[in-house]
């Protein structure tokens, strides 16, 4: 059974900032087909939840975060076979700067 997938609004905010950065720094083109790309890369979690790496750097009492890297991206996400979801919580450019990779909510 493949598994629904859900960005949470913080993934879809962080998405978003891949995308304006590449829209100022090159075109509209690039940036459409760099998250196009990053957004198809996903998917794969549908059929293959557990495809990714154990992401020891969260700890949730409810959840187990996994990731996996696609080009440049760290997509960090985590599966609850109750609900048959998949549920993407970020992504970022490992590229960063590390302090500002730092998250919080």
């Amino acid at each position: 059974m493949e598994l629904k997938l859900n960005w949470t609004e913080f993934s879809k905010n962080e998405l978003r900032k891949i995308f304006l950065y590449y829209k100022s720094k090159t075109n509209l083109k690039t940036a459409k087909n760099i998250v196009t790309e990053i957004s198809k890369e996903v998917l794969i979690l549908e059929k293959y939840p557990f495809i990714g790496q154990k992401e020891e750097l969260l700890i949730d009492c409810k959840h187990e975060f996994h990731y996996f890297l696609y080009t440049n991206y760290k997509i960090i996400y985590y599966v609850d076979l109750e609900i048959n979801l998949v549920e993407i919580v970020d992504i970022f450019d490992c590229r960063q700067e590390p302090l500002n990779i730092k998250r919080t909510k």
